[in-house]
């Protein structure tokens, strides 16, 4: 289901994971990751967060590429009130598995579309509950070196995906990119500067 466009589409994420899957909605695209820095906006709700991020991400692009269609994309894992980042090191990979050991999380992805003076936001939010891990488990897979670059410290995608007991929404949204609601939400967002 590829979606047509005269436009330059801009994804404005690093991310591989987001690289694979934007390839399910446009034949050609280009990746310009943005800079900004997200530890600046750590007083928001970690619910409001991904969104909020997101559209930081896709303004700060849009400035270079006025003409383009950007996307901007946050992922947040989220336990109660806590955000888990990236783990920086294997401790920090240990502590994250251990607190998400046994329990439901939420994985939150929020998408800011942007051409012009015509942006749109929206949240996606997947449940993600783990089976109960034990430590040679949780020490194998950080030494495999797949939590590093993952909010929450996991891939479900990868290794990660046989601690996975149960998930409720959007498998892809806790990839990094919520590609069936992106997809409408993008032809919705064709209409409106096409309109």
């Amino acid at each position: 289901m590829i979606i047509q466009t005269d436009k330059k589409v801009i994804l404005a994420s690093a991310s591989p994971r987001r690289k694979t899957l934007i390839k399910y909605l446009f034949s050609n695209y280009e990746v310009v990751p943005s800079s900004i820095n997200e530890d600046d906006y750590k007083m928001l709700s970690p619910y409001e967060m991904p969104e909020f991020l997101a559209t930081q991400k896709a303004k700060d692009i849009v400035k270079t590429h006025p003409d383009a269609i950007v996307i901007g994309c946050d992922t947040s894992v989220v336990l109660g009130e806590r955000v888990l980042g990236k783990p920086k090191d294997e401790v920090q990979a240990r502590n994250m598995l251990s607190l998400l050991s046994d329990k439901t999380h939420k994985v939150i992805t929020g998408v800011c579309i942007i051409c012009g003076d015509k942006a749109m936001s929206f949240s996606v939010s997947t449940d993600v509950t783990f089976y109960e891990l034990d430590d040679d488990e949780i020490d194998e897979y950080v030494k495999s070196g797949e939590p590093y670059d993952k909010a929450g410290g996991y891939g479900i995608q990868g290794l990660g995906s046989v601690f996975v007991k149960e998930i409720s929404g959007d498998f892809y949204n806790v990839v990094g990119l919520p590609v069936s609601r992106l997809y409408r939400e993008m032809i919705e967002f064709l209409n409106l500067i096409d309109g």
